[in-house]
């Protein structure tokens, strides 16, 4: 058993500590032989740091940070594995992460279905989704209700085959070797349901697009 000195630069109250203790355990049981019990007590008390930052609510704030870390793991693993594969990484980035990449990320997960791994983040957070965008979702049969803003961070950029980023300026880094689009969208915050609705319909529209370019038209 590690003795938790890679985690001397959190500060977290001592019942916050073991929960987050015990979720990085239980994520060990999913990456067994894969990544070190140490590495992921580290992302997950830094998943609980960052989310931490933008939140004012805290008691859902261990079981967001075990989602959180999970999918940075994930994308994690496929960086140290460098191993090719048909699924396709896609990252939607905005200011917020609490609209336009939500609905987009939300689009993508339904059309792509398990051909593509989806993320989303933004390069300042809010602390929840805006509710407006969810009930824009909702009317196309799309749940996105259990969603949250996440920042953005370097593994997730470095695990996606395309990043596609929404006004969130040059937040996001470059690296060489990914595909990099820059949607032009208006901001859904603080409009009605109806201007709401008609950028919904340009994302899908624009996922849609990506979805046939980033796979063949016999795939589709």
């Amino acid at each position: 058993m590690s003795n938790k000195a890679h985690l001397e630069g959190f500060v977290v109250l001592e019942d916050v500590k073991g929960q987050l203790l015990k979720l990085a355990e239980k994520q060990h049981l999913v990456f067994r032989g894969k990544l070190s019990l140490e590495t992921i007590e580290q992302y997950v008390f830094e998943s609980y740091a960052l989310l931490d930052k933008s939140s004012e609510i805290k008691i859902y704030l261990p079981s967001l940070a075990e989602r959180f870390s999970r999918d940075r793991l994930q994308a994690l693993l496929k960086i140290e594995q460098a191993e090719s594969s048909d699924v396709k990484d896609v990252l939607f980035v905005c200011i917020h992460n609490s609209g336009r990449s939500q609905m987009a990320a939300g689009f993508m997960s339904n059309l792509g279905g398990e051909r593509v791994v989806v993320r989303s983040a933004g390069s300042a957070p809010k602390e929840s989704i805006s509710l407006i965008v969810v009930e824009a979702m909702a009317e196309v049969g799309i749940d996105i209700s259990l969603e949250y803003p996440k920042p953005l961070t370097e593994e997730v950029v470095r695990a996606a085959d395309a990043v596609i980023t929404m006004g969130c300026g040059d937040a996001c880094p470059v690296y060489p070797g990914k595909r990099y689009e820059d949607w032009v969208l208006d901001d859904p915050a603080g409009q009605g349901i109806d201007s709401v609705r008609i950028i919904r319909d340009e994302i899908k529209q624009r996922v849609e697009h990506l979805l046939s370019e980033l796979f063949t038209v016999q795939e589709l």
